[in-house]
């Protein structure tokens, strides 16, 4: 039996996030211990690929496909609380910067924020939209200081 992967999922018109919930990590794993906030809304969770060190998503709970369907209040919540963690994980990793992006271009999309720090020495710009992704390498002591400052 093949592995599914998000490109399978995706390929059948299946949302990969939503099967992965509704299957206990059957797709991306266990993220638990990458998870920082979650509430009745969102979720926000390192990113196990990440492009840059501290790489952040902010996920909607209920399924939307973009940024086009979610309502009001919580697109609000959402981008609210993005700006909050832009600057919690500026401080915590030190970045020069953190870019905000979302890139849901699809009915299998799930609507998600994508927070990537960009340091002083890198160059600005939107190739850092798509630098290499790389494994994640867990700090457990950055880690419990970004659940800490959102608190």
């Amino acid at each position: 039996m093949e592995k599914l992967t998000a490109a399978i999922l995706t390929d059948k018109g299946i949302c990969p996030t939503c099967y992965d919930k509704e299957h206990n990590g059957i797709v991306f794993g266990d993220n638990t211990d990458k998870i920082l906030y979650r509430n009745k809304d969102f979720t926000c969770m390192l990113v196990g690929n990440p492009r840059a060190e501290g790489h952040t998503i902010i996920i909607s709970n209920t399924h939307y496909k973009d940024m086009m369907e979610i309502p009001d209040d919580l697109c609000e919540k959402i981008f609210v609380f993005a700006k909050k963690l832009m600057n919690i994980i500026k401080k915590v990793y030190g970045a020069e910067s953190v870019y905000l992006c979302t890139m849901c271009d699809g009915p299998m999309n799930h609507f998600h924020l994508q927070l990537i720090p960009r340091y002083a020495t890198e160059k600005r710009g939107s190739k850092n939209f798509v630098k290499p992704r790389f494994e994640y390498k867990e700090d457990k002591e950055k880690t419990e200081e970004l659940r800490q400052l959102l608190k």
